[in-house]
Order: C-alpha cells, then structure tokens, then sequence
C-alpha cells in the first residue's frame, strides 16, 4: 500500500527519485517497472505495472462509440509510458508528460494506495485548499453514515 505525501524535487533531466522507503516494494512486486499516465486532473499517475493491466484492460473495453469512453482512452492508456526504476531508484518522466501535468522542480508525490499521483506543488497545495473547504453537504452519497 503506497500512502503519505512526499515533497520531492526532479533533476535537470527530468528524473523523480522515488523515496527509499517504496522501493523494496516496488522491486519485488514488478521489478521497478512502473506505467505512468496523465489523469484528468492534471496530475501524473504511476503505477506498478500489475496493478495498471487491469485498468488498461478495462479502459480499452469501454465502447469505442461512446465518445466520453474514447476520450479516456485517447487521455490516460493513449499517454501511459513504461518507465523503469533504476539503480538509483529514480525514473525519468518524458517531456510530454511533465508538460501535461506543469511539472518543473517542486513536486509532491501522493500515495494512493496501489497507485501515486504526481502533482506539481503549487497544484497540491490548491487541491488541500479544496479539501479543507469541504462542506458538510457535500458529502458524496456511498460514504453516508461513514466514520473517522
């Protein structure tokens, strides 16, 4: 389970360092290869790579006449990229990628249980903001009568 939130910094070329304390995991459960995508939310997802051959399934047997489900593929499998981790344990995000997301130096690395998000840091910071304005009545409907 991959969970916290880490401030990280890329290098020059484009590298992110993944932290020290996921990468045993990483290497035992796919060898450091990682799938990373864009998500609509203008962030980056990595994903070890067992854990994105369902999604990718799935996404690519969504109707290829519903023009939402044919956005989403084009968007996430249409813009995955196989990267791997090196003996450093870094891996390199291609230009494209890190333009989609508006990642230079400053990033924040989110665990997401099987998956990360990479935002760029001054987008986290915002998203936290919209958190902490959550309203009582915006409360989605399946976490009713759900308790901290």
């Amino acid at each position: 389970m991959f969970r916290g939130v880490t401030q990280l910094s890329l290098d020059a070329k484009g590298r992110l360092a993944i932290p020290a304390r996921y990468r045993d995991e990483l290497t035992s459960t796919c060898s450091g290869h990682l799938i990373v995508t864009v998500d609509p939310s203008k962030c980056l997802l990595i994903y070890p790579y067992p854990a994105w051959e369902p999604i990718e399934q799935k996404l690519n047997s969504l109707s290829s006449f519903s023009p939402a489900s044919r956005n989403l593929q084009r968007l996430m499998v249409g813009s995955a990229s196989d990267v791997e981790m090196d003996a450093a344990g870094r891996i390199l995000l291609s230009p494209s990628l890190r333009q989609f997301a508006d990642l230079s130096k400053d990033v924040v690395l989110v665990g997401q249980g099987t998956k990360f998000e990479l935002w760029n840091e001054i987008q986290w910071n915002l998203q936290i903001e919209i958190a902490l304005a959550f309203k009582d009545g915006d409360m989605p409907p399946e976490l009713e009568g759900f308790s901290l």
